[in-house]
């Protein structure tokens, strides 16, 4: 009787599960057709910018990634990483901890200007930093004044570098805090711990891999990040110019191979990104 009864509840399972398979013509075409359209529009393009930068020679290519106006393009690209990427760390965990943990007048505001980035063009958030802070700007004639440059500056790239990659952090932290809810923090707190305590040893060990993985992501825009950056920079050689907007000039200037070969150098930074990713991803599955 039991078995019967087994096999009565088993059985619409295992006819579900047999009805969602689908048939094999149609998973291997299904297949095909992703791996065709991956290899066309990604692995195609990436074997071709390492074709394209080695095409004139080894000599030639590292000619191009050691010279001067190249090297000061990667150490600003890798200056306004380590800037950008722990004032957005900080941010994204404080915002993600105010939207998830409290309720607050105005906390859909928050939620709001938190996304805004994603809905603004990095053109027009360059140019807001050119209103604010460049020569006819808000506050240009005191910057003028007390001799401080933000625009066509560091401080101008690391701010719109910051602005267009705001939400990557707190935008992975938000959901995974919702879903955790608030239940141990408040068990810490009734134990006596402080708030510090609470997030350094509740908070933080739930939400490490969410909080890697959105530094991976804002990472991984930061050093791609040309629109905002281009408005911003002014194009000094030497200077201001990040790898993408190098790639650009050196482009423009007709001298391909040694644009391929700096564009070389941020695919492989983009392919490191991609496998710390998946490192990350696994770990936190397999934890």
């Amino acid at each position: 009787m039991e078995q019967s009864t087994f096999l009565q509840k088993s059985a619409p399972t295992a006819t579900k599960s047999a009805a969602l398979q689908e048939p094999r013509f149609v998973r291997y075409t299904l297949t095909a057709i992703a791996l065709l359209f991956l290899s066309f529009f990604i692995v195609l393009p990436l074997v071709s910018i390492f074709a394209a930068a080695f095409q004139s020679g080894v000599d030639v290519y590292f000619a191009a990634i050691t010279h001067p106006d190249a090297l000061a393009a990667i150490k600003l690209t890798l200056i306004v990483v380590v800037i950008a990427v722990p004032l957005n760390a900080i941010f994204g965990v404080m915002a993600a901890w105010a939207l998830t943990k409290f309720h607050f007048k105005g906390k859909n505001l928050l939620l709001t200007i938190v996304d805004l980035p994603f809905a603004v063009s990095p053109v027009i958030a360059g140019l807001i930093f050119i209103l604010l802070f460049g020569a006819q700007g808000v506050f240009g004639d005191w910057l003028f004044a007390n001799d401080i440059k933000i625009v066509f500056a560091l401080p101008g790239i690391v701010l719109a570098t910051v602005f267009v990659t705001l939400p990557f952090v707190a935008r992975e932290l938000i959901p995974l805090m919702q879903t955790q809810g608030t239940s141990e923090e408040e068990a810490s707190i009734s134990l006596g711990a402080s708030g510090w305590k609470t997030f350094w040893y509740v908070t933080l060990p739930n939400i490490k891999w969410g909080l890697v993985y959105g530094l991976i992501l804002c990472n991984a825009r930061a050093i791609g990040e040309f629109g905002a950056v281009s408005v911003v920079s002014g194009h000094i050689r030497g200077m201001t110019n990040t790898m993408p907007l190098h790639i650009e000039i050196l482009y423009n200037e007709y001298q391909f191979s040694a644009a391929f070969a700096v564009a070389s150098i941020m695919s492989i930074f983009a392919i490191i990104t991609l496998i710390i990713k998946d490192v990350v991803a696994w770990k936190s599955k397999s934890n």
